[in-house]
């Protein structure tokens, strides 16, 4: 494990023989898309990118570009190229029936038991 004056990459508990290939003069690192959780329990949510060589260092990154500023409890990263997405020209399958009546409650009739309850208080 790598012993760092940085305690942040000693927490992350990088193995020394984990070498980051060098790169070549037109080579790129990857991006990895990054995601926060404000509270345990709360969902994920995608707060931006990081460019790193690899996922570990992604990590490093993301948690000091979009951990230190807010409360975060959980950070994940992700390769971008990783992430799909549908096109706009499909929009069609997220069409459905547009009647859904029977997720309304308005079609249970207890208005009336509430205000012969609320005039039975009353009195």
């Amino acid at each position: 494990m790598i012993n760092s004056l940085d305690p942040r990459i000693t927490r992350a508990q990088i193995e020394e023989n984990n070498t980051i290939a060098p790169l070549d003069t037109l080579d790129q690192w990857e991006t990895y898309e990054v995601f926060h959780q404000k509270r345990r329990g709360d969902q994920h949510i995608h707060v931006g990118i990081v460019h790193a060589a690899n996922p570990e260092m992604a990590l490093i990154f993301g948690k000091e570009q979009y951990g230190r500023r807010g409360v975060s409890v959980n950070i994940w990263v992700v390769k971008t190229c990783n992430v799909f997405a549908s096109d706009y020209d499909d929009s069609d399958i997220f069409e459905t029936v547009p009647e859904k009546q029977y997720r309304e409650a308005g079609g249970y009739k207890v208005m009336e038991k509430i205000n012969k309850y609320k005039k039975e208080k009353a009195l």
